[in-house]
């Protein structure tokens, strides 16, 4: 079972999600997301546990609880919704400064 960890200390690392998770049961992987420019983590993270039963313990027994100042959102992770593609180009802005008409 995929599980979505949210408002983590930024200072948390992988090794300290996983072990907070281990207490509930076997823990196939623990990813904290980082900012791919910066390098720093972006407060939320995913574990991934192969038995659903410790996985649900889990959520239950950790959702709530603060960690480094900061109260942990956990939740069965969502499969990702499909997105647009996105355009090429990057932003693009239109004309440049325009006039009221009515002044």
């Amino acid at each position: 079972m995929n599980i979505f960890v949210a408002n983590m200390p930024y200072a948390m690392t992988e090794d300290q999600l996983k072990t907070l998770f281990t207490q509930y049961g076997e823990v196939s992987s623990a990813r904290v997301i980082k900012d791919r420019e910066t390098g720093r983590a972006k407060g939320f993270a995913f574990v991934e546990m192969p038995n659903a039963a410790q996985a649900n313990t889990a959520i239950e027994a950790i959702n709530g609880t603060e960690q480094g100042g900061r109260v942990l959102v956990v939740n069965e992770a969502r499969p990702r919704e499909a997105r647009p593609p996105r355009r090429e180009g990057g932003f693009r802005r239109e004309g440049g400064f325009r006039r009221n008409e009515n002044a």
